[in-house]
């Protein structure tokens, strides 16, 4: 029994729940150790209880029980859930590599079993989580239908590493063309249809050879060059425009970016691969701790490693089944993040499941999809979280009322905006006066229940 426990949490750490102090608490922590994983429960006792639990999912490489596993399940406890999150066996390490191979070259298929869905089926009617817990969630859709009620979820090749600054001065050059799409300019740009319109009419090469004077990073000056236009023209074709490459504005949540370069006092800048990236092309692709070839690939090899991964481990780790026929009973909603996870992706997965619902039912009846224009890898970024989605799941699930809106606060502008489920997109009312005030925006556009033509044709 642990009695007296307090913490803040903040919001950062609950995704699409609000901060909130957990302060005195008594609970029972029932860890259960087996052969190999070990599960963790936080349960309150009978007069601080909602009668209701909610699990927690990992990040990166650790499947749970973890610090931010452990930061949600404060949160879950300050509002009177039991809570839970597992290991899956492999321990609280964010690095695979001692649990990723049984010799050299073989890899620990039932480790990554354990991280991709095992520990999942657990019956429980609330799920929330982020990144790798995002993932974990689709895939309890997708192979556990019934266990949860609601579910909230280039450089090599041109041989030239180009400096941070030069990658953030183009993208702050595309958020300022493109930020008055959605009717405001506002430091972010739209989701959606203004995404599509920036790539579009944005040209990063015409922006070449311009001078940088101002870099906070360094005193030196610098001329944008042909390679950084090409890293940022070749990355937002998966990314959006405006996604936080480098990780290096005082907006980010600290995680390494996709094209980010460790840089001299001299100007001369070395790549900075991913922390998720070359652990899966060394130690399961390659299947060798030793590899180093991996940081320095040719496009046509990475797409080939790609593939490669793709046909060996999709049915152990891949969430891109569109059947959630059986699903249909419960609700989920997704939350989109786009400075690491191409946003593309859960846009086309929603259209995929749109186009394998049977006639009759509306996707919108249970899958809704909210993006969220400028945050940053789970949290940070110009967007604040949508600390109320949660709770608006919880109402969908309970009593039928579906989220037709977010609100949203804007870390930049501390303006109040709102979010919309995929499709429609946020529009600001001129006439309305003040973009800083909710209801002056509304949702515009198609319903909930669009068919992919690709999928139908």
């Amino acid at each position: 029994m642990v009695t007296d426990y307090s913490a803040t949490v903040l919001a950062a750490y609950r995704f699409t729940q609000p901060s909130t102090q957990l302060q005195n608490a008594a609970f029972c922590n029932v860890t259960v150790s087996y052969t190999h994983p070990i599960m963790e429960a936080w349960l309150p006792t009978a007069e601080n209880w909602n009668r209701r639990l909610q699990a927690v999912g990992g990040g990166g490489w650790a499947a749970g029980r973890f610090f931010l596993s452990y930061k949600a399940m404060e949160g879950a406890l300050a509002d009177g859930y039991a809570t839970l999150t597992t290991d899956a066996g492999l321990a609280s390490s964010r690095d695979p590599a001692p649990w990723a191979l049984v010799s050299p070259g073989n890899v620990n298929l039932y480790n990554l079993q354990n991280l991709g869905s095992a520990p999942l089926n657990e019956a429980s009617p609330f799920y929330a989580s982020c990144s790798q817990g995002g993932r974990q969630g689709l895939m309890l859709t997708q192979r556990y239908p019934t266990a949860f009620d609601n579910i909230a979820i280039v450089m090599n090749m041109l041989g030239t590493y180009p400096h941070t600054c030069k990658i953030d001065t183009l993208i702050a050059a595309a958020i300022s063309s493109c930020d008055g799409l959605d009717g405001m300019v506002d430091g972010v740009i739209g989701n959606g249809q203004d995404v599509e319109a920036c790539l579009a009419t944005f040209d990063p090469f015409a922006l070449a050879v311009r001078s940088i004077s101002n870099c906070s990073s360094s005193p030196m000056a610098w001329n944008i060059s042909h390679a950084a236009a090409a890293v940022v023209n070749a990355t937002w074709h998966g990314l959006n425009p405006g996604a936080d490459l480098t990780a290096a504005s005082t907006s980010s949540n600290g995680q390494s970016g996709v094209a980010a370069t460790n840089c001299s006092s001299s100007g001369t800048c070395v790549g900075a691969p991913s922390e998720l990236s070359l652990p899966w092309l060394n130690l399961f692709i390659n299947k060798d701790p030793s590899q180093t070839g991996s940081s320095n690939l040719a496009h046509p090899q990475f797409n080939d490693l790609v593939k490669a991964g793709t046909r060996e481990f999709r049915s152990i780790i891949g969430t891109d089944d569109a059947d959630l026929s059986a699903f249909q009973k419960a609700k989920l909603t997704v939350k989109k993040i786009n400075n690491v996870i191409p946003p593309k992706s859960t846009e086309e997965y929603y259209k995929a499941v749109a186009g394998n619902t049977a006639d009759g039912i509306q996707v919108g009846d249970f899958f809704r999809h909210f993006e969220v224009p400028g945050l940053g890898h789970c949290y940070g970024g110009l967007s604040g979280p949508p600390t109320g989605l949660f709770a608006q799941l919880r109402d969908w699930v309970e009593n039928g009322t579906a989220p037709e809106q977010s609100s949203v606060v804007l870390n930049g502008t501390g303006g109040n905006r709102i979010l919309c489920p995929y499709p429609r997109v946020a529009r600001f009312d001129p006439t309305c006066g003040d973009a800083l005030v909710e209801r002056c925006w509304s949702c515009v556009g198609d319903s909930h229940g669009v068919k992919s033509p690709w999928i139908e044709l």
